[in-house]
């Protein structure tokens, strides 16, 4: 592919390789357009702005923005306790809402998202030139195995696949002999699911005796868990199923956000569809580049449900540096290192679930399911965590040996104690949707 070179020929791929200066000047300006939008039109920002003394018109640079509060989820879910059933945030008449999915309920009750006519129409647009940069074209099989009732990552990855004329295949994300025979028979050469899904399905495939190696599939696009930017994970993926793996990022509220190209060397911020800040999760002041910290998106063009300052919670790495292929929007290297609700602190040192799954899954012999435990027996008198419990699957006959190494594995490469227990291999729960890794009692 061509750095640049549209699916369509339209601006969108142009845009990828805008100068620094090109994407802050038009970031601005569509930032400036949208603040005028949303201080029009949408109850909740329109009280904010007033309630800070903002207003729309004195923004003049980007870091203007940083007079505004964070938008948290609780806000977004109080807006709508106080306009049910749409909310304060909604910006659109409610006649010209075109689309509504739900979110999956990992950090609240689920909460809606609305789109309009335009809307669906960008959203499908962003992310055909995701997986255009991923190497589908017409001819391409694509097999889509997440949910589609009430989420949005179905519905909206088979829409983008269509625009670029390759098959789609919706086949959610159960049945998993009926998911592996379809990619068999029909000559798959392309999937979407969590890294969770796709481990399980290669150990299905395993147990009814075939070699996913041996299908067509070229490409595996992998999102919904941090595991897509693991090494460790990455790598099991591709060497059980022979396919590239790539990681994206979104969420229900901003969908979609950045995902990964062909150089495989970070997630891609559509810098022309959001605007994104790393801020310190504690002080919330902005890291630079390089450093950890929480990922906060402004929509720069959201009709429905524009959001402001949207604090996601997610721990990211930045690099605004040109990426391998000659794209020059900032790049998230590393995909999410976790939530910031997530994050443990043992003996001082901070640590998310990612980092040990990336241990797990470095060591051959390990199975790729495992489970964190926090209890009151790691901690010290004072509350503070002193270690961590790890449940882990091996396969039978080493048993002994592969908990010492992982034992010292993550002593030797995290700097925390765990306590690392040994289970039969498919005894721990397998993750259709998003895997949830640790269990607090």
């Amino acid at each position: 592919m061509l750095v640049g070179q549209a699916f369509s020929d339209t601006v969108w791929s142009a845009c990828e390789v805008w100068s620094r200066d090109q994407i802050d000047a038009f970031q601005l300006a569509a930032m400036q357009r949208q603040l005028a939008y949303v201080q029009e039109k949408s109850v909740h920002y329109r009280q904010q702005f007033k309630a800070t003394g903002f207003d729309a018109r004195d923004l003049k640079s980007l870091s203007d923005l940083r007079k505004l509060p964070l938008t948290w989820k609780r806000d977004y879910v109080r807006s709508m306790e106080n306009s049910p059933p749409w909310g304060d945030c909604l910006a659109c008449a409610p006649e010209d809402i075109l689309r509504v999915n739900f979110s999956s309920g990992t950090t609240s009750r689920p909460v809606h998202m609305c789109w309009t006519e335009k809307d669906v129409e960008r959203w499908a647009d962003v992310f055909a030139r995701y997986l255009y940069s991923q190497g589908l074209r017409k001819g391409d099989v694509f097999q889509v195995m997440v949910g589609f009732a009430w989420f949005v990552g179905g519905l909206a990855i088979s829409q983008a696949v269509q625009r670029l004329g390759a098959a789609v295949i919706p086949a959610g994300n159960g049945d998993s002999e009926r998911q592996i025979n379809t990619i068999l028979d029909y000559g798959v050469t392309a999937l979407f699911a969590t890294p969770s899904f796709a481990a399980h399905l290669a150990e299905v495939a395993a147990g009814m005796g075939k070699d996913l190696r041996q299908s067509k599939v070229q490409n595996i696009l992998v999102g919904g868990e941090p595991g897509g930017g693991l090494a460790g994970t990455r790598a099991r993926i591709e060497q059980t199923w022979g396919a590239r793996t790539y990681d994206c990022y979104g969420m229900i509220e901003f969908q979609p956000t950045a995902w990964e190209t062909q150089a495989q060397n970070g997630l891609v911020i559509a810098e022309d569809f959001v605007y994104a800040e790393v801020l310190d999760p504690q002080t919330l002041d902005a890291v630079p580049d390089g450093s950890p910290g929480m990922l906060v998106l402004t929509h720069l063009d959201k009709e429905a449900c524009p959001l402001v300052r949207w604090a996601t919670g997610d721990i990211v790495v930045r690099d605004s540096r040109p990426g391998d292929d000659g794209r020059t929007f900032a790049r998230l290297v590393g995909g999410v290192r976790g939530r910031a609700d997530d994050m443990l602190v043992i003996r001082g040192v901070n640590l998310f679930p990612s980092a040990i799954e990336e241990v797990v899954r470095s060591i051959p012999g390990v199975g790729v399911e495992f489970q964190i435990k926090v209890d009151d027996s790691l901690k010290d008198p004072a509350g503070f965590l002193t270690g961590i419990k790890v449940i882990a699957e091996v396969e039978a006959g080493n048993a002994f040996e592969l908990q010492a190494e992982l034992t010292r594995r993550i002593k030797d490469q995290l700097l925390v104690r765990a306590e690392v227990e040994i289970v039969v291999f498919g005894s721990l729960p397998r993750a259709m949707h998003k895997a949830k890794r640790v269990v607090k009692t």
